[in-house]
């Protein structure tokens, strides 16, 4: 199986392409899916020249950026894993537009996992959630996740390998 292979019943995702910017710099930018993203320029120029320097990245395997896709084709989020530290990944980045499909969040979430633990071998992701983001926080604790510390902006977690594989049932079975 390839390690690329990441799709469930409504969506798949593949890696980012620089003929993905306009979409992914549509996505940041409109107002109501980027209350707790971090600020980037309205300049397509600077997002395709962001996308070049990432896949420099993603040719030595340090980080790894997903167009998140309906089963039909329709673009509809993207999600980022960066911060390889030993066992460990983090992810972010996590928009999904009005085009996504009913489950999407719980299906990229799941190939989110599916990737960093399988193709990445990792037993552990650590992330943080921006505190405000109340309904991606409850989310991620109903996946399993822990919230190990905070601060005055972030809420920070970390989830494990057997956490994800004991809801892992539970969820895929949503998706029949």
């Amino acid at each position: 199986m390839n390690k690329f292979d990441l799709q469930l019943k409504s969506i798949r995702m593949r890696l980012v392409e620089t003929s993905d910017a306009e979409f992914i710099l549509q996505l940041r930018l409109n107002e109501n899916l980027n209350t707790y993203l971090s600020p980037v320029s309205p300049n397509i120029q600077q997002q395709i020249e962001w996308l070049e320097s990432y896949k420099k990245e993603e040719a030595v395997g340090k980080q790894f950026y997903f167009i998140i896709e309906r089963a039909d084709g329709i673009r509809c989020g993207t999600v980022r894993i960066y911060d390889l530290k030993g066992n460990s990944f983090s992810w972010g980045s996590w928009i999904l537009n009005e085009n996504k499909t009913r489950l999407a969040a719980i299906e990229s979430a799941l190939l989110v996992y599916k990737f960093g633990f399988n193709a990445l071998e990792c037993n552990q992701s650590h992330f943080e959630v921006m505190k405000g983001n109340q309904s991606v926080s409850r989310f991620h604790e109903r996946m399993g996740a822990e919230r190990v510390s905070e601060d005055e902006t972030f809420y920070y977690y970390t989830i494990s390998k057997s956490a994800v594989e004991s809801q892992r049932a539970k969820l895929e079975s949503m998706l029949s």
